[in-house]
């Protein structure tokens, strides 16, 4: 794909948008890079890419600059359907992805990973998989090294690890990983997309342009998933727990990890490996959704030349990431966990279903048009008391106080958030912060609302109140 001469338009400036214009411009393309944002929005981004000699059209959209461009390349940030890009898709003009883009330059095999939950902690685990099988590996897409960078690169790794998330593949067109993975899907980001239909789709073009000779490794337990899978084109290799489907397939992974008289393990079956067992007795990941995300990151690495020694020892070391069902501390015998990454309701669901303990559990944030309501019953069964903060506090109350039989108690701040937790609980009780909602109304990221709580813990074990 020649850029030179033409005009290119980056819609975005993140991450994903500098890497765009910096890969746009050393192929002698005009570079011009827009954002809705200001520039006091923007820095450290604009500072990097002003010096790069771009043009920049900041704090609004012109239509023009999108009408005249040669091409378009959106950040995943930036939804597709706003009306310059249908406007300049009316005039003809081509719009790709960053994603898309980066995929015309690499010639390396990638593993394309997605799901609406666990995506950055099976992305992790599978590189950590690769490195200590000795393999030459790329980590990146949407986990925060753009694969553009990578793309820009004279060096190349042996396979190239993707986190993928429904936003880039909305802007696929010839997008085909060599291995792909879809770990789970649930609702999220219907403040994005019309409808959940919508959302499903996208996730479902992970597999779209695959072939024979690729793979398509996915939770065969996960009833959309099973649906999206049935007539695909690549290799499949289905990943489930004992018991919760029939096995219909010679090739896959079964995990054991309920079974009280076993030892548990994921079975791995491939015509290429044979029959492989990965140990789980030293697993350090909280929950049996982690499970799954062993099982498909082992599928994985053993696809792309992974040895079963390198695979086994990645499981037994990885702690697992930031922000993700994370242990903060104990204070007085109540444990504090750090789920803050938990932005939509079924990762709440799955926080909560990992403990047998009473929880106090701190809710709230911007909403993404979750149904609150599907936590009802877990509220009723594991949930002591619950706390609600950030603008999505009052729907949260609405629809689950009377679930809680501690009811629900609203703060202004996490700190706040995190004292009242503390008082609502008794030793042996767990505080878990797991949102259901996005930061943005307070905070400029999960990471950054995660580490107020630490810290607001940290806080409250320094001075012992209660």
């Amino acid at each position: 794909m020649d850029l030179a001469n033409k005009k290119v338009l980056i819609v975005g400036l993140g991450l994903s948008g500098v890497a765009a214009a910096r890969f746009a411009k050393k192929r002698a393309a005009s570079v011009t890079v827009t954002d809705i944002a200001g520039d006091n929005e923007l820095i450290p981004y604009v500072d990097t890419v002003r010096k790069l000699n771009v043009n920049l059209e900041l704090g609004q959209h012109n239509i023009e600059t999108f009408e005249q461009a040669d091409l378009i390349i959106v950040s995943p940030g930036v939804s597709h359907t706003i009306l310059p890009i249908k406007r300049a898709k009316e005039k003809g003009v081509p719009v790709l992805g960053e994603l898309e883009l980066a995929s015309r330059y690499i010639t390396e095999p990638i593993v394309a990973i997605s799901g609406t939950n666990g995506k950055t902690t099976t992305t992790t685990l599978l590189g950590n998989m690769l490195k200590n099988s000795g393999c030459n590996v790329f980590v990146g897409g949407n986990i925060g090294n753009p694969l553009l960078d990578y793309a820009d690169k004279s060096v190349s790794s042996g396979v190239v690890v993707a986190e993928v998330s429904s936003f880039q593949l909305d802007t696929i067109d010839t997008f085909k990983p060599r291995v792909s993975v879809l770990l789970n899907i649930s609702a999220d980001h219907l403040d994005r997309y019309s409808n959940f239909e919508d959302y499903v789709k996208s996730k479902g073009r992970i597999f779209e342009n695959q072939q024979g000779n690729d793979t398509a490794i996915f939770n065969a337990a996960d009833p959309l998933i099973r649906s999206i899978s049935k007539d695909l084109k690549a290799r499949k290799l289905p990943f489930h727990h004992q018991g919760t489907i029939q096995r219909n397939t010679v090739e896959g992974a079964i995990i054991n990890w309920d079974d009280p008289q076993n030892q548990p393990n994921i079975m791995i079956y491939t015509n290429d490996t044979g029959k492989k067992s990965i140990n789980l007795s030293q697993v350090k990941l909280p929950g049996r959704h982690n499970m799954e995300n062993v099982a498909a990151a082992s599928l994985a690495a053993l696809t792309v030349g992974g040895t079963l020694d390198g695979v086994q020892s990645a499981v037994n070391d990885f702690r697992g990431l930031s922000h993700r069902m994370e242990y903060v501390g104990t204070i007085n015998n109540v444990q504090f966990f750090d789920d803050s990454k938990a932005t939509n309701v079924d990762a709440v669901a799955r926080a909560l279903e990992t403990f047998s303990k009473p929880v106090v559990l701190i809710m709230g944030g911007r909403d993404k048009g979750g149904d609150f309501q599907h936590l009802r019953d877990l509220v009723r069964r594991q949930t002591k008391k619950l706390i609600l903060m950030g603008e999505a506090k009052g729907e949260i109350k609405y629809y689950l106080e009377s679930a809680c039989k501690g009811g629900a108690q609203t703060a202004s701040t996490i700190e706040d958030a995190v004292l009242l937790a503390y008082k609502a609980a008794t030793p042996g009780d767990v505080v878990l912060l797991s949102p259901a909602c996005s930061s943005f109304d307070m905070y400029s990221s999960y990471a950054e609302r995660g580490e107020a709580f630490c810290g607001a813990v940290k806080y409250l074990n320094k001075t012992g109140q209660k």
